[in-house]
């Protein structure tokens, strides 16, 4: 949901943190207690590292003012809280910003009851810990532990029991309960279920007065010091479905809830005045309030309930297109039926929602004529979920139809199917720097140091409209600028610098990143959604307790204690060729520390080193670059980000966003094959293509070549049309062929274009035994040596390589003392 406050307090810290200090991320990883009552005030217990400087809490959601924030030391945080009696119920998110950064979020849960604290020993049926009825039980299950817990009840009252457990973010913790009368019969248990997943609930109506036992454990009997849960007990309802499922923004309705041991119960409530993806629905009596409601969507469409009678086409429901249609499965081998009408060229996205707002169903959807012959069906595109577009064929009515994969069902077996027009959107994210982790948080925030600059990756995925977006945020901190390139149709990412004043005021708050169309007329609706996973189960893969949040935190840090700038190369990197980036760090007085460096976003079709690093003390490096062959040729932005330890964590500092041009070759060789025997001589001819006229004489150099063979640079100019490097083969080089490339270097304004250019490949053969002599040779004086010819660059007129091939053949043969092979005559024709 896109709010225009952030709900932020902020409270000095009273500890003298004046003077600058190295700017490091801080890291919150608890928050204690896990939860209090509404309408209450609490002292909360932030524990992390990196805090001594903290400055405020940023909380994403109304209703949690911070009233006092006290550091206790560089680990933990005192956070005293007033929750106001209206605060919205389930879960609420926080960060820590600090003087030079700002945490990850961990989360805090409200409840609707008074909280006790679990006592030991309660470990054993017969000696259950008495408490009253409408509480919340804050409790830890360790190795092999039960929790036991007493209350007093009356015949026909109802008792529910909910926990809150694995969606706590602590641990993986499995949660069990059940309900058990005085002589340890079982009455009712609960364990995983669609609504509260690993966290399960029951709950029952008393059969008769007396005391019953409420039993909590891990399910398969683990359990450990951080394994918390809050056990909420009393007479509160407990459905498990709802119809309808949802309804219009700001009207008024009325639901049923479903699933309640003491039937169904009818409610009427007043929705949001926007939607809130966000937004539960909480069954309440006057008995109480369920702790856990239902994710209900609030939106823009007409609601349409089904009849009950809908079991086939012709019993169908009927209801208008755009619109929602809301049900139960309501008993196995269930179908339920509903019509609408449409007109040609209309085209809806059809969305069943069960498992997404809690329900058991595993739905399958199909649409069809009006007959009910099916023209289109789904069954899990969304998790369990079914979703398919459907471009109207003609006027006329058409059916839906919904049922269980399964051909289960039951009263709590509830759905909602939208139609809804196409609508284009987009959505923005900061991509997770560790992508086989996913509750890593790192640098899914934004800290700009004071004088200096930070970049990161926007991803702004389009659906259903293409064009360039501009990329800004909802609100930047005063002092604070953003730059960064246009994303064009075919890009979803795009790197962003932020750079601030040195005189900015060092503060945050929550903000969404914006994507909006270049084109004013383009109007496209823009949000922003970051996946925080607090829980993940083996292998690390699953995540099992996770919070969607719609901002992140932006803000200015104190100053950092070094600065990187690039030197934007003034020459292109040409296709197949290479190049070094230099960085350059401005260091502050007193830090030496080693600097490393990385490549934020690497332009496509183009390689970065993954990272480099300015020595301690030291104030450069290079990032060696290269080009594909078939890099586009064109210009791109990016920019370096780098980070060092100051001594109090990682501080993250990043380029100016610099210019990178790919361009096609200046120079491109044409080479020959050669064939050289071991410890001969042989040239290798190439023919020159100048593409792009230089200034000088350009370097090509022959990449490739066996051991203990060598040849030379040849220089060229832009008039050269051919040469020929000279290659001198060893006794001892390798036999075989050798493939290898040219290099051609050209200087320009005193850097260098690098490229690779042609292919060859040369032979190395052995050379002949000598002839075996047949009689005694006559001994002849050694002639003296013979001086060796200088190979020339620029090569006389030369053999083919056919006439090259049959040439060595004849010089082999005659070597062997043998006569080269009579000709073929050609057959006579016959007259």
């Amino acid at each position: 949901m896109r709010r225009s406050l952030s709900y932020l307090v902020s409270l000095c810290v009273l500890c003298g943190l004046c003077g600058e200090l190295p700017a490091a991320s801080p890291v919150l990883s608890a928050i204690q207690p896990r939860g209090a009552q509404r309408g209450t005030e609490a002292v909360l217990t932030f524990a992390g590292a990196r805090l001594s400087d903290a400055q405020e809490i940023l909380a994403y959601y109304p209703g949690i003012t911070v009233k006092k924030l006290e550091v206790v030391n560089d680990t933990s945080l005192k956070v005293a809280v007033a929750i106001a009696p209206d605060c919205r119920l389930g879960e609420h998110a926080f960060r820590v910003r600090t003087a030079t950064g700002v945490s990850d979020v961990r989360t805090f849960w409200v409840g609707a009851l008074p909280v006790v604290e679990e006592v030991e020993p309660n470990s054993e049926f017969d000696k259950p810990q008495p408490i009253p009825l409408n509480v919340t039980v804050h409790g830890v299950v360790q190795a092999e532990d039960q929790d036991y817990f007493v209350v007093e009840c009356k015949k026909g009252q109802r008792l529910s029991v909910e926990v809150e457990a694995m969606r706590l973010g602590v641990t993986f913790f499995d949660p069990y309960v059940a309900i058990l009368d005085a002589k340890r019969f079982e009455l009712v248990t609960g364990d995983d279920s669609a609504l509260s997943g690993q966290d399960g609930g029951c709950s029952v109506v008393i059969p008769a007065d007396g005391k019953y036992i409420i039993q909590i454990r891990e399910s398969a009997f683990g359990g450990n010091g951080a394994c918390q849960y809050r056990l909420h007990v009393g007479n509160f309802p407990r459905p498990t479905a709802v119809v309808p499922a949802g309804g219009k923004a700001g009207e008024e309705l009325e639901v049923t809830f479903l699933g309640d041991p003491s039937g169904p119960i009818k409610q009427k409530v007043k929705l949001p005045a926007t939607a809130d993806d966000l937004y539960r629905l909480h069954c309440q009596t006057p008995e109480g309030l369920h702790p856990a409601g239902f994710k209900f969507r609030v939106g823009n469409l007409p609601n349409t309930i089904e009849s009950g009678a809908n079991v086939n086409v012709a019993t169908a429901t009927a209801g208008p297109a755009p619109g929602a249609f809301n049900g139960v499965v309501s008993k196995p081998g269930e179908v339920d039926y509903f019509k609408f009408t449409a007109k040609k060229g209309e085209t809806y996205d059809v969305h069943c929602y069960a498992r997404r707002l809690g329900s058991p169903l595993d739905p399958v959807l199909y649409l069809g004529n009006a007959q009910g012959g099916a023209l289109v069906g789904n069954d899990d595109a969304v998790g369990p979920d079914s979703y398919f577009r459907f471009g109207v064929p003609a006027d006329g009515e058409y059916t839906l139809w919904v049922q269980d994969h399964l051909k289960k069902g039951g009263p709590d077996y509830f759905y909602r199917i939208e139609l809804t027009p196409v609508q284009p959107k987009v959505e923005t994210t900061i991509p997770k720097v560790d992508g086989n982790n996913p509750a890593n948080q790192e640098r899914q925030t934004i800290t700009v140091p004071k004088g200096g600059r930070y970049a990161t990756l926007v991803i702004a995925n389009r659906a259903d409209f293409g064009g360039p977006l501009a990329i800004g945020m909802e609100k930047l901190p005063a002092g604070v600028g953003l730059t960064a390139e246009q994303m064009e149709p075919g890009l979803n990412i795009v790197p962003v610098v932020f750079d601030a004043k040195a005189d900015a005021p060092v503060g945050g708050h929550l903000s969404a990143i914006t994507a909006t169309h270049t084109d004013p007329k383009a109007l496209v609706p823009s949000r922003t959604s970051f996946d925080a996973a607090l829980v993940l189960g083996q292998p690390g893969q699953t995540v099992y307790s996770r919070h969607h949040l719609d901002r992140t935190a932006i803000a200015v840090g104190e100053a950092a204690p070094y600065s990187i700038d690039v030197i934007e190369p003034k020459v292109p990197i040409v296709q197949n060729g290479s190049c070094n980036l230099r960085i350059v760090a401005k260091r502050a007085e007193g830090f030496k520390g080693p600097i490393t460096v990385f490549p934020l976003w690497t332009p496509p079709g183009m390689g970065i080193q993954g990272s480099a690093v300015i020595p301690e003390g030291q104030t450069e490096c290079v990032l060696p670059m290269n080009a594909a062959p078939n890099a586009a040729p064109r210009k791109w932005k990016t920019v370096v980000h780098a980070v060092a330890d100051a001594g109090k964590g990682p501080v993250w500092t990043a380029s100016q966003l610099f210019a990178l041009e790919v361009a096609a070759p200046m120079v491109a060789l044409t080479m020959e094959r050669p064939a050289v025997e071991q410890g001969g001589q042989t040239q290798l001819f190439c023919k020159v293509a100048v593409a792009a006229p230089f200034e000088g004489k350009a370097k090509v150099t022959l990449i490739g070549l066996p051991a203990k063979t060598t040849t030379q640079v040849i220089e060229i100019t832009k008039d050269s049309k051919e040469f020929a490097f000279p290659i001198a083969a060893d006794k001892t080089s390798p036999v075989g062929q050798h493939k290898g490339f040219a290099q051609v270097v050209i200087e320009k304004g005193g850097e260098f274009i690098t490229g690779n250019t042609g292919g060859t490949q040369l032979r190395i053969d052995a050379p002949l035994p000598p002839k075996v002599a047949t009689t005694t040779p006559t001994p002849t004086p050694n002639p003296p040596p013979k001086q060796p010819n200088p190979m020339p660059a620029t090569p006389e007129k030369r053999l083919t390589r056919l006439e090259q091939l049959r040439k060595e053949a004849e010089e082999r043969e005659k070597a062997a003392g043998g006569q080269p092979a009579p000709k073929k005559e050609e057959p006579k024709k016959k007259p």
